[in-house]
């Protein structure tokens, strides 16, 4: 899977945030809406946010290397951080604003041409967003994903934009747009968390998903009847790669040759099994006591005469 051409999607988003950012500026010189100002506000952070993601990308694309070994993907998960906090940050300057403006209410001009140019910025984003939602889900890239939310944070912030500023002038309340901006902000604010979330389990190396591990565990039990047992099954994920280990126990009289064959086989299912996982299996005798103390991480010291920590 070639990942160096993930970054075509990357440079897609600055392109939106960029067109985006020009189309409501204009529109919050035009009208003097802070509900405009907000949304023009978050097109720079997704600017910001679409340059982090095309260098993180660039990152995880790079192949292992002596310094890393298992390969550069987990850069992703910091793009993400980055992202949902960006968000967040964007959304507490849209509430700074909203604030203000609720404080001291001011006359809407050129709605309609306001209105219009805020339409146009937010089906760009919708339309870009779609897409990289695709490509997050075909790659299986928590980068394009958080970058994907993120425009689509922003197309939440245009529709209430352009219902709070086409309230104030229906109704004449000028402190319907500053309020329809603050609710906005609360919702993009729990766009951010859900992304910082997910990026942040990945960085604490957490197990996979319920499915993926019972499609691994179906696998493992097939050859409990044959006498065959595991344990010490661990996963993480790092990026689009998976990672997974298990101790496989066979009787103490089978041969090297034989114990190899098996795990090979093994091997082959669960990838089957999972895609994009890199399997690692450790042969144990199922007569060796010892083989039963390594079924946490921190193995005891051993406690048989003669042996060693292995």
């Amino acid at each position: 899977m070639n990942r160096q051409s993930l970054t075509r999607y990357a440079w897609l988003s600055i392109a939106a945030a960029v067109f985006t950012m020009g189309l409501k500026a204009a529109a919050y010189f035009v009208t003097g809406s802070v509900g405009l100002l907000s949304d023009a506000l978050e097109s720079v952070v997704n600017l910001v946010g679409g340059v982090m993601a095309l260098a993180m990308l660039t990152v995880a694309a790079r192949p292992p290397d002596e310094d890393h070994v298992y390969g550069h993907s987990k850069a992703e998960y910091f793009s993400a951080v980055v992202e949902g906090s960006l968000i967040i940050v964007a959304a507490g300057s849209i509430a700074l604003a909203a604030v203000q403006r609720l404080l001291e209410p001011r006359p809407l001009a050129s709605v309609r041409m306001g209105l219009a140019i805020s339409v146009v910025a937010a089906l760009a984003n919708l339309a870009v967003a779609l897409v990289l939602l695709r490509a997050a889900k075909r790659h299986d890239s928590i980068t394009l994903k958080a970058n994907a939310h993120h425009l689509l944070a922003d197309v939440w912030t245009s529709v209430g934009v352009l219902v709070g500023v086409g309230a104030a002038v229906a109704t004449g309340w000028l402190r319907l747009d500053p309020l329809v901006a603050l609710l906005v902000a609360a919702n993009i604010v729990w766009t951010g968390y859900r992304i910082l979330r997910d990026s942040v389990a990945g960085l604490m190396d957490e197990a996979l998903p319920a499915g993926e591990l019972a499609a691994l565990r179906s696998v493992l039990d097939r050859y409990l009847p044959l006498g065959i047992q595991y344990h010490a099954l661990r996963t993480r994920q790092a990026g689009p790669r998976r990672f997974c280990s298990v101790h496989v126990l066979v009787p103490g009289d089978w041969t090297v040759q034989r114990g190899h064959q098996l795990l090979e086989q093994l091997e082959e299912e669960l990838r089957a099994a999972v895609p994009n996982i890199s399997v690692f299996t450790h042969l144990e005798s199922l007569d060796d006591p010892a083989s039963w103390a390594d079924m946490e991480i921190d193995r005891p010291p051993a406690t048989r005469k003669g042996t060693g920590s292995a």
